[in-house]
């Protein structure tokens, strides 16, 4: 049952990435424009997904068990450390250079655009190579 409910929340959040619009490079770019031609329709996006996590993530707060009857595992850290920054910044370069993120960019691979392509590739050499250090650094 866990492994159908994964694959249902995947198949809803790419679902609902792609009528959002957020699959669509040129319309996320056009977000990040702030200077240039702005489309703030995926500010609205953002705003309607945080209104909707709303009451599922209060629920979470006062439960130990999913309604699958696992342990809850939320976050505990609260502080920004050097790690988190340097990674967001990371992140946001790279969203704002290829108007794709990680979510839209799974449910874009089956697209067969080559760009879509190279950017999965870099995305999952990325992980391998943070794996491999924080391996090392013994995290």
């Amino acid at each position: 049952m866990r492994g159908v409910m994964a694959v249902v929340a995947g198949l809803l959040f790419g679902l609902g990435l792609l009528l959002a619009g957020m699959a669509d490079p040129a319309k996320v770019l056009g977000f990040l424009d702030l200077a240039g031609r702005w489309d703030p329709s995926l500010g609205l996006v953002m705003v309607g997904a945080t209104g909707a996590a709303l009451v599922p993530m209060q629920w979470s707060k006062r439960h130990t068990r999913s309604v699958l009857g696992l342990p809850m595992r939320m976050p505990v850290a609260r502080e920004l450390d050097r790690r988190l920054i340097i990674g967001s910044l990371v992140f946001g370069v790279g969203w704002g250079i290829a108007g794709i993120c990680p979510g839209p960019s799974l449910a874009l691979v089956l697209s067969g655009n080559w760009q879509v392509l190279f950017f999965v590739a870099a995305m999952l050499l990325g992980m391998g190579v943070f794996g491999l250090v924080e391996r090392a650094q013994g995290r």
